[in-house]
């Protein structure tokens, strides 16, 4: 075998190596994964989220009712059993459910049942929402670690999933949205009308008192 022909060998076997560990690795990668949460306005657990390294992007939407394809007035009115949801997609390969739920847990007032900072009623309230007995058992473990940490009864329910319902397109990304809208500051981007009912909502106020420096997100606005 002349040494031409042993070069392309060689050549073809490096190729072949490096193809069957490029399809291992992608054989292996995890499928993303879905954890749905509610934490009062659905605007702000997705800004918060969709900030975490591995979360591959956060739907805002309606779950845990009993009426089909809620639209915002109805759910905000009452009635319906709906809570304002986010439904969080992730690399499990990046990030693991638990460390979201822990996240969860200390970016909320789960010691309010009647709502989340200045929204109040049914569709405020938190609540974590599971899909399988090992997503239950990861959920209460989050739940026992942030209630031990915290001193306080949480109150937190951790629900069997149901539909999810995703808000209308006006919902999606409004933390970011650069549409001009009337709010009683005036008329303001999105953005901006954004950032000022969520300071005025005082929700990150209330989170760093009740988790201090533990608050993943209350320094980020």
């Amino acid at each position: 075998m002349t040494a031409f022909e042993n070069f392309k060998l060689a050549t073809l076997a490096i190729a072949v190596a490096i193809g069957s560990v490029m399809g291992t690795s992608k054989l292996h990668a995890a499928q993303p994964e879905t954890l749905t949460v509610a934490g009062g306005c659905f605007w702000c657990v997705e800004s918060d989220f969709e900030s975490v390294p591995g979360v591959l992007g956060a739907v805002s939407g309606f779950t845990g009712g009993k009426a089909s394809n809620p639209n915002y007035k109805q759910v905000t009115a009452g009635g319906t059993g709906h809570y304002e949801a986010v439904q969080i997609t992730f690399d499990p390969d990046r990030v693991n459910r638990a460390t979201l739920l822990d996240m969860f847990f200390r970016s909320v007032d789960p010691t309010d049942a009647g709502g989340q900072f200045c929204d109040r009623g049914d569709s405020y309230r938190t609540a974590v929402f599971v899909g399988s007995g090992a997503e239950k058992s990861v959920a209460t473990t989050a739940k026992s670690k942030a209630q031990s940490e915290l001193g306080q009864t949480i109150v937190t329910p951790i629900l069997d999933e149901s539909t999810f319902y995703p808000a209308d397109a006006y919902h999606q990304d409004y933390y970011k949205g650069s549409k001009l809208v009337i709010t009683r500051f005036g008329p303001k981007r999105q953005s901006e009308a954004y950032k000022r009912y969520r300071a005025a909502c005082g929700r990150d106020a209330r989170v760093k008192q009740l988790w201090g420096d533990a608050a993943p997100f209350a320094d980020l606005h």
